[in-house]
């Protein structure tokens, strides 16, 4: 079985998206390298680093399946059918839609974060599972279900807004030293959960 990586772009201070779910200077290291690399979709091309290229290249490589919640889902459309990496996702959301206008896409609807990244894993076999921040990610971090955070630190400072975490306010975690990568307008950490 693979491991879930709780994964986004994040902000200084901890945020990866203003209140209105702008994303502001956040993902512009996605378009200021000489390195073209691509997720699922061949008509969305990113322009990175060398180093942000090799790690994206390991880290999305690895993936099967990602995992997001209803608010993500709804604000990308749904990514208009394709995944943004990996072959399958799978939304925890309580009212799956009823108007989603690609019904053959390798989309699963799943109530509950337990049920979520139990169906994940059914599709993501030894592969790994990419769980977007925000509430879902605080979800399944009370529920002990992260194996590993994969925290991509933009030197800015939002002040506020949707925090990596969403409303976690459970028990600390401990995680172990993380892998650190530079890139450019962007730092990789890379984080194993403690299991001890």
């Amino acid at each position: 079985m693979g491991n879930v990586i709780a994964s986004a772009v994040v902000s200084l201070d901890g945020f990866v998206a203003t209140t209105e779910d702008e994303v502001g200077p956040l993902f512009d290291w996605y378009n200021n390298g000489p390195v073209e690399i691509y997720g699922t979709d061949p008509g969305r091309p990113f322009q990175v680093s060398q180093a942000s290229a090799d790690y994206i290249s390991t880290a999305w490589g690895n993936v099967g399946v990602v995992l997001c919640g209803r608010h993500l889902f709804n604000i990308t459309n749904g990514w208009e059918g394709i995944p943004p990496f990996g072959e399958h996702v799978v939304v925890a959301t309580h009212q799956p839609p009823t108007d989603w206008p690609f019904p053959d896409a390798p989309f699963s609807f799943v109530s509950g974060i337990e049920q979520a990244v139990a169906k994940a894993q059914e599709l993501a076999g030894d592969r790994d599972i990419s769980l977007a921040a925000g509430n879902l990610t605080g979800q399944a971090l009370r529920a002990g279900l992260i194996d590993e955070l994969s925290y991509n630190l933009v030197p800015v400072i939002f002040g506020t807004g949707k925090r990596f975490f969403g409303d976690y306010a459970g028990d600390q975690l401990l995680l172990d030293d993380p892998n650190v990568i530079e890139g450019d307008r962007v730092t990789h950490l890379h984080y194993r959960v403690s299991k001890g």
